[in-house]
């Protein structure tokens, strides 16, 4: 038997803005991993979800400061979520991952000890 536990936010103004800010934060490093992904296949290369990481992790601080503003879970759960789709495609069991856009489900997931928080 599975047991689960329904947890509902209720956010203030100030909440709901960062909730916006971590999810769109999180829809761009989705979508940045996306692109450089492309990039790096038809250039012939092997690309991960962990350089993947490396690589924004490398950049974020000169080209997107933005980035700062919220939970690095944000970021890092995005780009796992993309090494996880990708995954799933090439074991037949998904389709090819596609870019979000804005207004699609916006979400995050921001990581704790026990497990994981998604929003």
């Amino acid at each position: 038997m599975l047991l689960a536990h329904k947890i509902a936010l209720d956010p203030n103004a100030a909440q709901r803005l960062y909730f916006a800010r971590a999810a769109g934060t999180a829809r761009f490093a989705y979508n940045w991993a996306l692109a450089a992904w492309q990039k790096q296949y038809k250039a012939g290369g092997k690309p991960s979800e962990v350089s993947l990481r490396r690589q924004l992790n490398a950049v974020k601080r000169e080209q997107f400061p933005w980035m700062f503003d919220v939970t690095k879970c944000a970021v890092q759960e995005a780009i796992i979520d993309l090494g996880s789709s990708f995954r799933a495609f090439f074991e037949k069991r998904g389709r090819y991952p596609r870019f979000k856009r804005k207004g699609d489900k916006a979400s995050f997931c921001a990581a704790n000890e026990a497990g994981t928080f998604r929003y």
